[in-house]
């Protein structure tokens, strides 16, 4: 079949544009305009780390830098943290500087899940991965979220304070941060173990702090002095009732593992907590970061280790 000199170069201009366009679908994450899972590959050395934690003032969260620190030191990775002060509008201006610094990599502990929804979209629209750790984030695309299994966590604690105070009691939670989805979730888990078998007399937010904790506790026992049980949703909080319960036989039971809370844990002073690995944590998300550079998968939710600990262990 013959063509004219026409269609000969229309057919090879379409060949050129094909080519093309074939090129642009290897194109990297940093280019924002690709729907490719082609990633540009960069050596751990090379992988600029953006870091933004809601609070450096709580031990557990001072431990997750620290994982990401160790880890980084081994590899020559560059991090940059910054400290949100749990202060939701402060983390979001951190995160746009992080973009504007144009990070290959934000890990992120939100203060609120809700609230951090915009800066999500944003590094989304700058073509930065964003890996959440410790809490989620409830908009936005994520590469991962690191994290233990909060509803779990809620749950084994509800299991055992219902174990120590017995069934019907009544018991009081103290709640982290309005919004935070580690509170959301381990309150869910409380509240299933706790159907039918606990009564909670009263839930009160004192945002995963030890200060309010100890003012909440102090307000709590005025108002409902037969409590027989505390969930409390972090360790700091679990302290700071300790404080105000004093000598009255309360049991205690809280989340988290921090060195403060493991110690009073042998102390006696708390019954039991829901241990994390902070720095396991910490650890996990940078190794999700290095694998999304090496053009490794890397699964939507990496969950970190939780164990039970309890203070009959140490008679």
């Amino acid at each position: 079949m013959k063509f004219s000199k026409k269609v000969v170069s229309l057919l090879a201009l379409l060949s050129v544009s094909a080519l093309v366009l074939t090129g642009c679908g290897g194109a990297s994450i940093g280019n924002s305009s690709s729907n490719s899972s082609k990633v540009t590959k960069k050596a751990k050395k090379d992988v600029k780390v953006g870091v933004s934690l809601s609070t450096l003032s709580n031990p557990f969260f001072v431990n997750l830098k620290k994982g990401i620190d160790t880890e980084a030191k081994k590899a020559g990775t560059k991090v940059e943290t910054f400290d949100a002060q749990n202060d939701s509008a402060k983390q979001n201006n951190q995160i746009s500087d992080l973009i504007t610094k144009k990070v290959d990599v934000i890990i992120v502990n939100p203060v609120d899940s809700d609230a951090i929804v915009t800066s999500v979209k944003k590094a989304n629209n700058a073509g930065i991965p964003v890996i959440a750790c410790d809490r989620g984030s409830n908009g936005g695309k994520l590469l991962t979220t690191v994290a233990s299994d909060n509803v779990l966590a809620g749950k084994m604690a509800g299991n055992y304070l219902e174990k120590l105070v017995g069934k019907n009691a009544k018991v009081a939670e103290l709640e982290g941060t309005p919004g935070a989805d580690a509170a959301v979730q381990r309150g869910k888990g409380f509240k299933q173990a706790a159907k039918g078998k606990l009564d909670i007399v009263t839930k009160q937010s004192a945002n995963f702090d030890r200060a309010k904790g100890l003012s909440t506790m102090q307000n709590i026992l005025q108002a409902h002095s037969d409590v027989k049980g505390v969930f409390a949703q972090n360790d700091e909080m679990a302290l700071g009732a300790v404080k105000a319960i004093k000598s009255q036989d309360i049991k205690i039971v809280s989340v988290d593992g921090t060195p403060d809370g493991l110690a009073a844990v042998k102390k006696g002073n708390i019954d039991g907590i829901v241990a994390q690995e902070p720095k396991a944590e910490g650890r996990l998300a940078l190794q999700a970061a290095y694998d999304h550079y090496a053009n490794k998968k890397v699964s939507k939710n990496i969950s970190s280790p939780i164990h039970l600990v309890k203070a009959s262990d140490y008679k």
